[in-house]
């Protein structure tokens, strides 16, 4: 095959031979022949073959290795990696019309997202080498899977590390401003264009499922969005709050509780700190609170300050929280490992001084799979804990 070689470093092919799909520019050696987005091969100092990988001339991630043979990297090849996406989905699709299809690095698969909405597919190409075969991968989505239409939502802030530009439209078809989607039963209403992400959170929807098990009584329901939680414990609660900061997501929670004729969950547009510290002060008692906000840590050096913002909002439910209520708590910062949010979680039930079980550690949905060797696809840690005095 004739293609550019990148050499790169020891240090760069242990990682990548350790299973991490990820080489950073400090860790290329050379790079001299290559063009950005153009599918290489790399080598390591001593000649030996790594793998193949895309590569990048802006970002700071500089290779992402598609895989550790030696392989025609073809049309072909790509239809094959997305027909095994998709036959992986297969459960998910009997339970949801909304999933994610192709998940970047959790399916070996970089910086390539493809998420479904009944018969619209939402694409996200977020490198240079996935970016520079789109039409490519357009087509491929079209003949396998035959959409109503491709919309791409390319709008989002790692695009810009790698030197591209911000796009959202519809490249295939005719997509509608705005649809319906069914999960687990429950009806949502999605704009493709204009919702968070791709129009709506994927990566919830089995723990909406799990927090209905355990939900009972009067409900809160933080940082709603569009409604999600709220609505999927509603049927087992006697009423739910949900609350928002933003207008947009209150409107959309209402339409969905109607468009579900769920008549005892209201939603109230509010900061959610200082509603939470509101009705701690009234004496407000919740026996089900849910907290899901938005990633508190966007990086590194962030971490010790989401650390205490996560601590405020579970301390202040748990004081709200009745006894033998249930806390079902979340983070979707990568960089709040698992075990820091527990002992966030834990701080906060002794300055709380409430005794507190977990029962169920929980991640992202199973369409969002986590790929060995690369932790950065392990992001949403979900505890369910139960207030035992």
């Amino acid at each position: 095959m004739k293609q550019p070689t990148i050499t790169v470093t020891r240090r760069g092919a242990e990682r990548a031979r350790a299973g991490h799909l990820w080489i950073y520019r400090s860790d290329v050696a050379d790079a001299a022949r290559a063009d950005g987005g153009a599918v290489v091969g790399v080598r390591d100092e001593r000649g030996r073959f790594v793998g193949q990988a895309l590569y990048s001339d802006r970002s700071e991630i500089c290779l992402r290795l598609l895989g550790w043979r030696e392989e025609e990297i073809d049309r072909e090849w790509w239809r094959h990696r997305l027909r095994a996406a998709f036959a992986r989905r297969a459960g998910v699709a009997r339970e949801a019309d909304a999933h994610r299809l192709v998940y970047s690095e959790g399916d070996a698969l970089p910086s390539l997202i493809v998420d479904k909405y009944a018969d619209v597919l939402v694409l996200q190409t977020l490198s240079q080498g996935t970016d520079a075969i789109k039409p490519m991968l357009v087509e491929l989505l079209v003949e396998e899977l035959n959409p109503r239409a491709v919309v791409e939502r390319n709008d989002v802030r790692v695009r810009k590390l790698e030197g591209l530009e911000m796009r959202a439209g519809v490249i295939y078809g005719d997509a509608p401003a705005e649809m319906e989607v069914v999960q687990h039963g429950l009806r949502f209403a999605v704009a493709p264009l204009g919702g968070q992400k791709t129009g709506a959170f994927l990566d919830q929807r089995e723990n909406h499922l799990a927090a209905r098990e355990y939900a009972r009584g009067r409900a809160l329901d933080c940082f709603t969005f569009n409604g999600g939680f709220a609505l999927s414990v509603a049927r087992a609660c006697d009423s739910v709050v949900g609350l928002d900061v933003s207008a947009e997501a209150v409107a959309a929670s209402r339409r969905n509780a109607e468009l579900n004729g769920l008549t005892n969950a209201e939603f109230r547009e509010a900061n959610v700190f200082d509603a939470l510290r509101e009705m701690q002060d009234a004496g407000t008692r919740f026996d089900t609170i849910i907290l899901d906000p938005p990633a508190f840590a966007k990086n590194r050096a962030s971490v010790q300050a989401a650390a205490r913002g996560y601590k405020e909002i579970n301390l202040r439910a748990l004081k709200m929280l009745a006894p033998g209520g249930v806390l079902v708590t979340c983070t979707c910062s990568y960089h709040m490992s698992e075990s820091m949010f527990l002992g966030v979680v834990a701080e906060a039930a002794a300055d709380a001084r409430r005794q507190l079980q977990f029962v169920e550690k929980r991640i992202q949905a199973r369409d969002h799979p986590v790929l060995a060797g690369v932790p950065e696809t392990l992001y949403l840690k979900c505890l369910v804990a139960r207030a035992i005095d």
